[in-house]
Parts: C-alpha cells; sequence; structure tokens
C-alpha cells in the first residue's frame, strides 16, 4: 500500500498509479458537492450551459460545511463527508462530461461509478466519518461558494486545501471497488456454507 500526495488539476498519470487501499493526501482546489449539488450539476450539462467551476482534472467531496461567515469572508469550522451512494445516480455523467479525477465521501459507490472511473481514470476515496474538524483544518480558504440558494449544506464551496486526508482508495482506475468486492466474497462464502450445510443435512438424512 503506497501514500501519494496530489495536486490538483490531477492528471491521469497521477490517478494510475492509485490502487485500492492506498492513502492519498490533496493539495490545491477541492469541491464540495452533495445531492442538489449533483442534481444542479447535471441539469446543466445536459443543457449545454457551463458549471460555475471547471472541474477537468478536479476534486468533488461528497460534504456540507459548518460555516461561519466573517464579514465578506467564510470559515468552515467542520466538514465532515456525507453518504456516497446518494450521489450514484449522477457521478458517472460528472465524471465523463466534467473531467473529475478523485471523489471523496463515505460509505462507497456502485457499480455505474466503478465503471465510470474505470473508463475515464476516476478514484473514489473515503475520508473517515466524524472527522469533520480534522477536514476544516486541511482548509486553507474558502475561494468561493455558489448555489447558496441549495443552503450552505448543499451549496458548492470552492476550496483551497492542503495535505487534505488520509483519504484511503476504495474504487481505483482498473475498476477494483473495495466495498463490491467484499461484499461478493461475503456472498460467494456464504452460498458455499449453504451448500456444506445442505449437503450435510442430506448425508445425514441419507444414513437413516
Amino acid at each position: 500500500m503506497g501514500t501519494y500526495h496530489l495536486k490538483t488539476p490531477i492528471t491521469d498519470d497521477d490517478i494510475v498509479k492509485l490502487k485500492v487501499g492506498d492513502t492519498v493526501y490533496v493539495s490545491g482546489t477541492l469541491i464540495s458537492a452533495r445531492d442538489a449539488a449533483h442534481v444542479r450539476m447535471v441539469e446543466l450539462i445536459r443543457k449545454g450551459e457551463k458549471l460555475p467551476v471547471d472541474l477537468k482534472g478536479g476534486v468533488i467531496y461528497h460534504a456540507g460545511p459548518v460555516a461561519l461567515k466573517q464579514g465578506d469572508t467564510w470559515k468552515i469550522i467542520s466538514m465532515g463527508p456525507t453518504t456516497s451512494a446518494r450521489m450514484d445516480d449522477f457521478e458517472p455523467e460528472v465524471i465523463e462530461k466534467m473531467g473529475v479525477k478523485l471523489v471523496i465521501g463515505k460509505g462507497g459507490m456502485g457499480p455505474k461509478t466503478t465503471e465510470a472511473m474505470r473508463r475515464f481514470k476516476a478514484a473514489y476515496a473515503i475520508f473517515t466519518g466524524g472527522a469533520g474538524v480534522l477536514a476544516a483544518q486541511a482548509i486553507k480558504k474558502v475561494i468561493g461558494v455558489h448555489w447558496l440558494d441549495l443552503g450552505i449544506a448543499e451549496a458548492m464551496w470552492i476550496l483551497e486545501v492542503e495535505n487534505f486526508g488520509p483519504l484511503t482508495v476504495v474504487i481505483d482506475s482498473y475498476g477494483n471497488n473495495y466495498y463490491e468486492d467484499l461484499r461478493r466474497s461475503v456472498r460467494e462464502k456464504v452460498k458455499g456454507l449453504a451448500e456444506d450445510v445442505t449437503r450435510t443435512i442430506q448425508d445425514v438424512l441419507s444414513h437413516h
């Protein structure tokens, strides 16, 4: 398992080095987007309209901050990850059309997102749940915020970060998905166990 320090914009060469289980730290620009922001992004993409920020080589963080406005500037107090599965319907299109290279969240993502990451060279990493204050410490500056009409948590935040992490890669650009592989392995073990139990019962019954 390797440790990688990535700077935005992230390239295909950066992504193909990453494997499931690797540790990643990110420096540069990070964009936060939850459910409502993803819906809006996809609506704009489909209309052929521009997003307020260029996501090519970018990083999307599934999170909404606890933020405090101080005069004209914002301070992020805490910014823990939200459950990524809620973005599964939108993320493949965002990766394909916008060129996003790294997605951060918690809880894993499904087969469609995994396939998009394999096809378009992207990766998914998890940030420890409940570590919102740790995440905020890596945020050096709020560059901007868009779509505040969606609410503070659902708005798109543009953040300058330094050594944001530690993040653990759970989907890589080779189609490996830690959670899906784990589920498959458990299913196969349970199936094998059920077959063993059935055979044992049949053996016992045949001897009576």
